[in-house]
């Protein structure tokens, strides 16, 4: 059995709202196994017999829609891709305040041309690297949320996306290895 990680977009931060304890509820009743959830924020962590991601997000998505009435947009990750993604951060050495880190996960890889025409806008300090599917995100002055930059991303890559602090990736990967 494999271990995966299903990442809700929007949920309880100003978007749906979903109790942790439903959530927990709906993946397990998928019949997926030692299901937990991570905060409050649309993390659940759960092993699973299914190897397809688009499957189990699709699966998740339609549970929260059937149960709940709430749309929601939902991006998974196996443990070995999540381990990769904490692995491969370019700014991990460069940070010690894992808020300043973050990454935005990609439910597909977005074309070159819209990675090439990213430009971080006047005034914000970050620095961004796109690896696939995943945008490494660091604020060295802070100011995540007050940046245009990262809420204009998925209009100017034309795919969903939701983000994760370090704090919150490093956490996920180690549920996923559990």
């Amino acid at each position: 059995m494999d271990r995966w990680v299903a990442l809700l977009r929007g949920v309880n931060v100003g978007g749906a709202t979903v109790a942790m304890a439903d959530l927990r509820r709906l993946v397990a009743d998928l019949g997926h196994h030692d299901v937990k959830t991570y905060l409050r924020s649309g993390n659940v962590v759960f092993g699973s017999t299914v190897r397809d991601a688009e499957a189990l997000a699709r699966g998740v998505e339609r549970a929260i829609a059937d149960e709940l009435g709430l749309t929601v947009p939902v991006l998974v990750r196996s443990g070995r891709e999540l381990a990769a993604v904490a692995g491969g951060n370019p700014y991990a050495d460069r940070e010690d305040d894992p808020t300043r880190l973050l990454v935005v996960f990609l439910a597909t890889a977005p074309a070159k041309s819209a990675v090439a025409a990213l430009t971080v806008p006047d005034g914000e300090n970050v620095a961004f690297t796109v690896t696939g599917r995943e945008i490494y995100l660091h604020y060295p002055d802070g100011g995540y949320g007050r940046s245009t930059f990262a809420t204009k991303l998925e209009k100017q890559l034309g795919v969903v996306t939701t983000t994760r602090n370090w704090r919150s990736v490093r956490a996920l990967t180690e549920l996923t290895a559990s």
